[in-house]
């Protein structure tokens, strides 16, 4: 059996800003990395084979919870929010011309200007869960990248409420059969530990 728990990173000051990073290169704040260090994987996932975006956010997120380096991979970068990365949603939101849109009226095919759909997040992603080795597998990547797996294992089309809520320190465990998914029902909390 194949089982895959994604971990999102920890914040940066851009989550707290309210903006949007996508692909841009954010580092971890302070304040995460304490968090952080002060958190470890649980068994049995602390000895799995352990994978992360190639973003800094994600690459440290993956060394402070694991205690070592994870195998950065370009399948797990973030969403191209194209011209819409480093501005705030609620700006784009209040502004009636910029098209930004709720995350429960994308559907697949939702576009920011210069930017990646679901639809093509998955199309990257797809080959990459296909080649997962049999056995556990931790993932530390971005919202964005957990959304488009959790859609597709909850058969949910970004469109309505979406039937999972993405949290961090917590690893949202999928099982893999084939190119059948099947989503956990609820997220593993990290542990608290320390692996500085």
């Amino acid at each position: 059996m194949i089982r895959l728990a994604l971990l999102r990173h920890g914040h940066t000051p851009w989550n707290r800003a309210g903006r949007i990073q996508g692909r841009s290169d954010i580092a971890l704040d302070e304040d995460a990395r304490s968090e952080l260090a002060a958190q470890t994987l649980p068994a049995p996932w602390d000895h799995a084979h352990l994978v992360s975006s190639p973003l800094v956010r994600a690459r440290e997120t993956a060394e402070l919870v694991a205690g070592r380096a994870p195998t950065p991979d370009a399948a797990l970068m973030e969403m191209n929010w194209g011209d819409w990365e480093g501005q705030q949603g609620r700006d784009l939101l209040a502004d009636p011309n910029s098209g930004y849109r709720n995350l429960e009226d994308w559907g697949w095919d939702y576009r920011p200007p210069n930017g990646e759909t679901p639809a093509e997040i998955w199309q990257r992603l797809k080959p990459w869960i296909d080649a997962l080795p049999k056995g556990d597998t931790v993932a530390i990547c971005h919202i964005g990248i957990m959304r488009v797996i959790l859609a597709r294992a909850y058969g949910w089309g970004f469109t309505g409420p979406a039937p999972f809520a993405v949290k961090r320190n917590r690893l949202f465990v999928v099982e893999i059969n084939h190119s059948t998914l099947t989503p956990w029902p609820d997220p593993v909390r990290l542990l608290k530990g320390d692996n500085t």
